[in-house]
């Protein structure tokens, strides 16, 4: 990796400050005048109103509506580095990118601010209007052009102009020096109220809590984020298109796991083929996994969360693989599929999945306009009670273990059946619960159905031939005007026909 070129330095030099101490960066005018200087007219902007523009209008009207006579503001964030002077591939946060359209990697830095005006003459009427403020591309005269490594255009490309980015998004844009400005104005004791959105951008955040110190009484930030991810509960129709890009790209996805099975069976360390395959997929197709790749062979599949992903993967065991495409649009997928590494299902195997699989279409029976979100996890508890007193497993009948203070069965699935699902793989987390766990159901929400089993190998509580085996199938479900939509319906579920697609692929 190149190394950024900085001033040499002495030994008074600030901790902080000795990261680049390897560098070597000629400082004489001359060398600044040559680098600067010699340059062609750049090409013209080719880009467009992006499609989300209309979308993210209407959300902005509709937070807008909540807040009157409020300022508004919405971080992107900023990077977060990884080691030392290098930093994580920035993404940007998802009310940001909820609410402007921009996603894969734009815009480091950014806020978008809803200045209040007077009630219907704001933006499409609302009692806002919204400015992007942005670190706009820097010109070529400028030191930042070829020496700052991480925002210089001679490091990481041009950045988008303030005219670019207006054009993309339909939002006015000015410069982030304009922040501090912009945010201060009219703000007092008797003036406008100022709220942020917390744990995004520390420093947006401590400018914020500077300019309302002269607040009577500071408001507090989480109704903002709150608010935001109430938002995201129903999703508008560009939204829903997203996700259905996301989950066919997904598919794709485990199209290329089940042909790559026999190099993971090859290698001393298989899940971490499946866990590479998936992740090469997503960042060629998309922008990248929405959440870590959960690639768990055999007992590792009863860890529900198993994303060391470092064990072998053997024929005649299961692998569960619980993955998803995140698209540049930062709508993501979340898709899980338990598949018999050999291409067929053992007996015990069968017994196990089809419980499963019986679980999660008693949700999707349940998922309907007008059912509570709840009932969709109860339906599927129903079910496996159900089995497991069926095999001689709970202590009591399973109507019994389904009573609030027993549960027996959940020692078994004590995760939940479901969570929302969009520009985060858990959506709308912040959302108060009577619009979440207790939400009436409506058309545009999109969430996950995902039973699971998970017989642990030293649980002495289940027979031997059960024991070691994990078993989750999940699916991203639509509700519709009239039901449901399984958005993931094209990977197969039911146990013959996993083990006809596998044959197809394994052969072909």
């Amino acid at each position: 990796m190149s190394e950024d070129l900085t001033p040499e330095t002495t030994t008074e030099q600030p901790l902080a400050d000795r990261g680049s101490n390897r560098s070597q960066r000629p400082s004489s005018p001359e060398f600044v005048r040559f680098i600067t200087s010699g340059w062609g007219e750049r090409p013209s902007s080719t880009l467009q109103r992006s499609p989300a523009a209309d979308h993210t209008s209407a959300r902005r009207s509709a937070l807008s509506a909540q807040f009157p006579g409020e300022r508004l503001v919405i971080p992107a964030g900023t990077f977060k580095p990884r080691s030392n002077d290098t930093d994580y591939r920035f993404r940007p946060h998802s009310a940001f990118a909820h609410l402007t359209g921009l996603g894969s990697e734009q815009e480091p830095d950014a806020v978008l601010v809803l200045h209040p005006v007077e009630d219907g003459t704001g933006d499409d009427g609302s009692s806002h209007h919204a400015v992007l403020y942005i670190r706009p591309l820097a010109g070529r005269d400028t030191e930042e052009f070829f020496s700052d490594a991480r925002y210089g255009e001679f490091w990481v490309g041009a950045r988008p102009t303030l005219e670019d980015l207006e054009t993309l998004t339909g939002v006015r844009t000015a410069h982030v020096d304009d922040l501090r400005d912009g945010l201060a104005k009219d703000v007092g004791a008797d003036g406008v109220q100022v709220r942020v959105v917390p744990d995004v951008d520390e420093a947006i955040e401590a400018l914020v809590e500077e300019i309302r110190a002269t607040e009577a009484a500071g408001e507090r930030d989480e109704r903002l984020a709150e608010a935001l991810s109430e938002l995201r509960l129903v999703k508008d129709a560009h939204e829903i298109e997203q996700m259905r890009l996301a989950v066919d790209t997904t598919i794709d996805g485990f199209e290329k796991i089940v042909r790559a099975l026999p190099e993971a069976v090859a290698h001393r360390r298989g899940e971490r083929v499946i866990e590479g395959t998936f992740i090469g997929h997503a960042r060629v197709e998309g922008n990248a996994v929405g959440y870590e790749t959960i690639a768990a062979s055999g007992e590792h599949a009863t860890t529900l969360h198993w994303t060391d992903n470092d064990g072998q993967v053997r024929a005649g065991e299961l692998v569960l693989v619980d993955a998803g495409v995140e698209i540049d649009s930062l709508y993501t997928a979340d898709v899980t599929r338990t598949l018999p590494v050999d291409g067929t299902f053992t007996e015990v195997q069968r017994r196990i999945y089809q419980a499963v699989l019986d679980a999660a279409d008693a949700a999707f029976v349940a998922a309907v306009p007008g059912a509570r979100f709840r009932d969709v996890h109860a339906a599927a508890m129903k079910v496996i009670a159900e089995r497991l007193a069926e095999w001689g497993l709970l202590p009591v009948t399973a109507d019994e273990a389904l009573l609030p203070e027993n549960q027996h069965h959940r020692r078994w699935m004590v995760h939940g059946t479901s969570h929302h699902l969009g520009l985060d793989v858990h959506d709308c987390a912040q959302a108060r619960a009577e619009l979440y766990l207790d939400g009436i159901l409506e058309p545009g929400m999109v969430f996950t159905i995902e039973p699971g089993l998970y017989f642990k190998s030293d649980d002495l509580l289940v027979p031997e031939e059960y024991r070691g085996i994990g078993v989750r199938i999940e699916d991203d479900v639509l509700v519709t005007a009239d039901g449901n939509e399984n958005l993931s319906a094209a990977l197969p579920r039911d146990p013959d026909a996993v083990e006809a697609w596998m044959a197809g692929l394994l052969d072909g």
